[in-house]
Order: C-alpha cells, then structure tokens, then sequence
C-alpha cells in the first residue's frame, strides 16, 4: 500500500480583521504498492474512426492503440471502442471487458487491424458506451484513454455535459487530439469533468509514444480512488479548492459533501508523484492573538485517512509578520493567472480584439518569466514577438499556426514547482 505524506505551506499570521486564510497543501505518494497489491483496473482506449481519421491518422491509431494494448499488465480488464456518429465495441466481442494476457493482447490487437474510417462524431455516445462496458466489471479503478481528430459534430453541448455528469467519479479519461481541427474546450471539458489530462498531439506519427507514456503512466497507478478532505470550523466557508500542480484543476464544485463542516473532493487515483493543492477558507476574524485551526486537509481512501495537514491562523498587529505573502501561494496565484491569462488572450485573438489579446498575453510572458515557467514561455514565443519578458511587452504574431496555437492552449494548465530559495 502507498504511504502518503503532506507538507502544508502558509503564513498563518493575519492582520486584524482579516478573515481569508491561504495554504498550499503538497501531497506526495511513494506509489510503493508492488504488482500484487496494486487495485483492480480496468482499461478502454477509445478510437475516433470518423470519416476524417482516414488514412494516416488512422493507421496510426491503430499503432498506437496496439501498443498501449501492450501496456497493459496481465490480469487488468481491457477493451476498445471505435467511435462515429454512434459507438461499438471492437474488442471483446461481446463487449464484457477480459483480462489483459498474450492471447487477449493478440487478439484485441488482430481486432483493430478491421477498423475502418466513416461516419461522424458523437463524443458522449462514446463515453456512454465505455461507462456500460466498465460497469460489466464492477469494482475496478477505470481509465480510458480517448482518441478524436475532430469537434462532437452530432450531439448539443447540453447532451455532452449530461452525459459526463451521469459519468463523473465512475472513470479517469484521459483525452488527445490529433491534428488541429478539434476543439480544445470541448476535450478539456470532457478531461476536467473526468479528473484527466488533455493534449494535442500535432502529427500522427507521435500518437504511439503518447498512447505508451499514458498507458504506462495508468499501469504505475498503485492506488484506488482517494479523496482530498476538507473540514472546517463553525462559521467558516470555503472560498475554493483547486489543484495547482502539477496542472491547474478547479476542484470547488466537485465537493461531496459528509457533513456540515466536511467535503470531499476527486483527486483519483496514485502513482509514485506530488500534487499541490490551493485551499482558501472564509473565518470569522479574531482578536489580537487568536489562534483558530482553519481547516483540516486529509486524505481519504475508502474509509481510511491515509494523510492530514492542518491550515491555522493567528491574529496579530505585526504589520511585519502579518504582510508577508507565502512565497508558495504566491507561485501558484501566479500560475492561475497565468493559465487565465493565457486563455482569455487566445479568446480574444479569435475574436478580432487585438488590444485586449495583447494585453493578456503581454501579461502572461510577464507571469511566466517570473515564475520560470520555461515551457509556457517557449509556447507563448511561437505566438508572440517578446520583446522584453519582465515587463511583458509583447507583439501579437500575424503568421501563427493553429498548431501552436492550440499547443499554447492545451498546455496553458501546466504548471512548474516554485523553485528553491526564501523569496
């Protein structure tokens, strides 16, 4: 069983009258569960196979799907769907999922070989459909990995967000576009509603070491479900809850409520890795030298709280001690803002607003080079001329590919660590 341990980072003194208290949670699993005691799994790929998927992407789905298949450690249950205007089981045939063995493996893989391009794109009566297969091996901790080259064409935005909240907490998906002509709103929708990742992956021949490293990534899972618990104290109310690295995912309406003063939130299952997590909580201020625990951060597996961290405040006159801003809450507001930024700047180049796009990117260079996010500023580059990153003055690139363009958007989430020292 994996050990979690939890660091919290704050500075809990207030000034007097002050009732928002800021931490940053780290939480890190040594993924120490060996094969034999890992939780029972179960894996889908989804393949788009659209009219659009036709000839090179498709024979590189069906690569890359074949060696994610190879991924899969024995025993896991495992399945594929193809997916168009309508969704079906390409393996098994019978679509109840099988254990993943040499002989599964082949077969699945002599299976995919028959997939052919045509129809067009309906994304949640694919997922529908995977909800279904899994549920015909109840007990397992579920992932998928979904595979599309274009927008859900053949079904209302309503019916999609209907289908993933039948759908949320019962699976991971983890969601990549190849190409440009897909949407990548839609596919982080699906990714943020399924506690998974989104990323484009711009040419066909790249799929496979993707579908590998996710794949792989699944397999080093040593956990079940975990949930991150947040009680708080008599009068006190949550602000949000979100998770800040190693991506940015707002967590604060997920939260299921135990009881009164106590929710849980998603945070799926664990490999060996770091997750960090921003939590603000509303008190009621106090009096010079209170002290109030402001909340209590565990983690919940099942019935058993594997981890806690507690968040506290003290009042104080103190200017010198109550002014200073935690060096981890500020990175990570950094990077909120920066992925914001990021995402309205892009929104706004759309739509012909070239003053507000400049703005909001010249701040995001800004923000990035701060924080040394280098592999958001080397995006950010391919769509901005920078001409000085430390005040963020910038100018908006006329020849941008839509590649690049939708790279910077698909990863304006990623986040980096704050980086040594006492600043």
């Amino acid at each position: 069983m994996s050990t979690f341990t939890t660091e919290c980072y704050q500075n809990e003194y207030l000034p007097l009258g002050a009732s928002e208290v800021n931490a940053i949670v780290t939480v890190t699993s040594d993924g120490a569960a060996g094969q034999a005691t890992q939780p029972e799994a179960a894996e889908i790929v989804i393949v788009d196979t659209s009219g659009s998927m036709g000839g090179r992407k498709l024979a590189a789905a069906r690569e890359a799907t074949g060696i994610a298949i190879d991924c899969i450690r024995d025993g896991v249950a495992f399945g594929v769907i193809a997916g168009t205007d309508v969704a079906r089981v390409v393996y098994p045939f019978d679509g109840v999922l099988v254990p993943a063995s040499a002989r599964t493996r082949s077969d699945a893989k002599r299976a995919l070989r028959r997939l052919t391009a045509a129809g067009g794109t309906a994304i949640g009566s694919w997922l529908t459909l995977a909800g279904t297969v899994f549920a015909s091996t109840p007990g397992r901790s579920c992932h998928t990995i979904l595979l599309t080259d274009g927008e859900n064409q053949h079904e209302s935005d309503e019916h999609l967000d209907g289908v993933l909240s039948e759908l949320e907490g019962r699976f991971q998906c983890d969601c990549r576009g190849v190409g440009t002509d897909w949407r990548v709103s839609e596919l982080r929708r699906i990714a943020s509603a399924l506690l998974g990742s989104v990323d484009i992956i711009a040419k066909p021949e790249d799929m496979a070491d993707d579908f590998r490293a996710l794949m792989q990534t699944a397999m080093g899972k040593a956990t079940g479900n975990v949930s991150l618990r947040l009680w708080t104290p008599q009068g006190a109310s949550v602000a949000f809850v979100r998770q800040v690295a190693p991506t940015i995912e707002e967590l604060t309406s997920r939260a299921v409520q135990v009881d009164a003063r106590t929710a849980d939130y998603p945070t799926s299952t664990w490999g060996l890795e770091s997750r960090d997590y921003h939590v603000c909580i509303n008190v009621h201020p106090g009096e010079m030298g209170d002290e109030m625990l402001a909340g209590r951060v565990s983690l919940v597996e099942g019935d058993e709280t594997r981890a806690q961290a507690l968040v506290k405040a003290i009042w104080t006159q103190d200017q010198q001690l109550s002014t200073h801003i935690n060096r981890e809450v500020a990175h990570y507001t950094g990077q909120a803002e920066l992925a914001e930024c990021i995402q309205e700047g892009l929104e706004a180049r759309k739509e012909g607003d070239l003053a507000t796009a400049t703005f909001k990117l010249g701040r995001a260079v800004k923000l990035a080079a701060e924080s040394g996010n280098d592999g958001t500023m080397k995006l950010l580059q391919a769509v901005v001329e920078v001409d000085d990153p430390a005040t963020g003055t910038i100018r908006l690139r006329h020849d941008v590919a839509t590649v690049d363009e939708m790279s910077l958007d698909t990863r304006s989430t990623i986040t980096v660590r704050v980086g040594p020292g006492a600043t």
